[in-house]
């Protein structure tokens, strides 16, 4: 895919900090972003609970208004009035992790597709909409699911309802939330083949929030790793998931179990959002910079903060030891942090 095309979503210095209680500090969950979406492309958001990619991911569908930076659709900038907000959700949706919390257990399957039609005012002809909708997600005959009520369906036929319900309103963005986490290993690969073929049909883009680098692999066309409120590391799938610069990455990527690696334990929990730490944020767990080979470059690591990572197709990553290696002549390609 062409990295010079115009981007569908853009986010540009994108901030989201939540206030403290009783005078706290605010917390910074989304830090400063920068993210791009292409017409009919994957973008994998990845990393461990807490990093921020949920708030990112509903920023970017203006569900939490950001604090700072912006988000612009088709060019446009995103702006928050409740009529600008509803047209826009009618071109971007959002598929949620759990699809038994998704659904009203009260309304049919027929009722909970076409529950968007009727917020947005269609005026076409709703039970072929809903059909086609259903037919779509692979829901086959259609008409056999109208009537049937979400405690009747599997745990995949119910992700297939929800997919439907972001489906009928023929939008070009979805943003799906730990679309597969809730669901048995059996039907994930059914799911995530879905998506795909909706991408192939439809030319829908999709930003898939994750905490499994496999699935990024198995459905992405790029990849970028999120640690406390920032990108870190982020490029084409293949690239940074064969090659990853960032030693965040690298411990991503050690537990997994096809990773010839030895697996890297991170010591202690991300720090909080409320007093991230100077220089890297990564450095107080960072297994490159305990083990003494990142020496030349840690006070750089704990002192020196790194820029926000350029959204555009090419790998990087916002990393001291990263940089330092690069220029040293080993190859690892473009990198922040020198």
């Amino acid at each position: 895919m062409s990295t010079t095309e115009e981007p569908l979503l853009s986010a540009r210095g994108l901030r989201v900090a939540f206030p403290g209680r009783r005078g706290a500090p605010a917390a910074r969950a989304v830090d400063g972003v920068d993210l791009d979406i292409r017409p009919g492309e994957i973008v994998a958001l990845v990393g461990e609970s807490g990093c921020g990619k949920t708030t990112l991911a509903r920023s970017l569908l203006g569900l939490v208004r950001p604090t700072g930076g912006e988000v612009r659709f088709t060019g446009a900038p995103l702006t928050y009035t409740a009529k600008a907000l509803k047209a826009y959700r009618k071109r971007a949706q959002l598929v949620l992790q759990d699809p038994s919390g998704s659904l009203n257990p009260r309304h049919t399957v027929y009722d909970a597709v076409a529950e968007g039609l009727r917020i947005h005012g269609y005026t076409g002809d709703e039970r072929t909409a809903v059909a086609e909708a259903l037919s779509r997600a692979g829901l086959r005959p259609p008409e056999r699911f109208f009537l049937r009520y979400p405690h009747e369906l599997s745990g995949g036929q119910r992700q297939r309802v929800v997919i439907a319900g972001a489906l009928v309103l023929e939008p070009e963005l979805i943003v799906a939330d730990e679309p597969v986490a809730s669901l048995d290993a059996s039907v994930r690969g059914e799911i995530l083949a879905l998506l795909l073929r909706l991408r192939d049909e439809l030319g829908l883009s999709a930003l898939v929030v994750t905490h499994d680098l496999g699935l990024a692999w198995n459905i992405a066309d790029r990849v970028a790793v999120m640690y406390l409120g920032r990108i870190v590391e982020t490029g084409p799938v293949e690239k940074v998931l064969t090659t990853p610069h960032h030693p965040y990455t690298q411990a991503l990527l050690s537990v997994l179990p096809e990773s010839s690696d030895a697996p890297v334990v991170l010591t202690g929990e991300p720090p909080d959002p409320t007093h991230i730490p100077p220089g890297c944020r990564f450095h107080a767990r960072c297994q490159v910079l305990a083990s003494g080979a990142a020496d030349a470059v840690a006070d750089r690591c704990r002192t020196r903060d790194l820029p926000v990572l350029d959204s555009g197709g090419a790998a990087a990553a916002a990393c001291h030891w990263s940089g330092a290696r690069t220029e040293a002549g080993d190859g690892r390609g473009a990198v922040f942090g020198t």
